[in-house]
């Protein structure tokens, strides 16, 4: 079986810019590679997201990123003082056992924002080379 050492999401954009703006500044994940019409954003040591400017985009509506944090409240705050729009409100999802917010993006694509409370969620580990 092959191991897999890193993961990448590729998203299809409208408008570069804005969207390089939402996950680079507002987000705060980290510039990676800059490939000219599509950019690589560091999401943890070893996962990333990857944006392409492209005309045929499809429906945003069949992607979901989920972005994994302790600090759903601060990212929050952040977000809406940024102007982001909310779709869902900071809270408690009973059925999978977690706490979570939703968001769009530029092009529209749903951005959840949660933190697993299942104590068998594998943690990350800590390291000093992440976003």
């Amino acid at each position: 079986m092959t191991a897999f050492s890193q993961q990448v999401t590729f998203l299809l954009v409208a408008d570069l810019a804005q969207s390089s703006h939402f996950y680079q500044r507002l987000l705060g994940l980290e510039l990676v590679l800059d490939q000219g019409d599509c950019r690589i954003y560091r999401v943890s040591p070893t996962a990333f997201l990857g944006i392409c400017e492209r005309s045929d985009r499809g429906d945003p509506n069949t992607v979901l990123v989920t972005l994994v944090t302790d600090e759903v409240d601060a990212c929050h705050r952040d977000l809406v003082a940024a102007g982001v729009p909310c779709e869902k409100e900071p809270q408690l999802n009973e059925k999978y056992n977690l706490y979570h917010a939703f968001y769009r993006d530029p092009d529209g694509y749903l951005i959840e924002v949660q933190r697993f409370l299942d104590p068998n969620w594998p943690r990350a580990e800590t390291s000093d080379s992440g976003g």
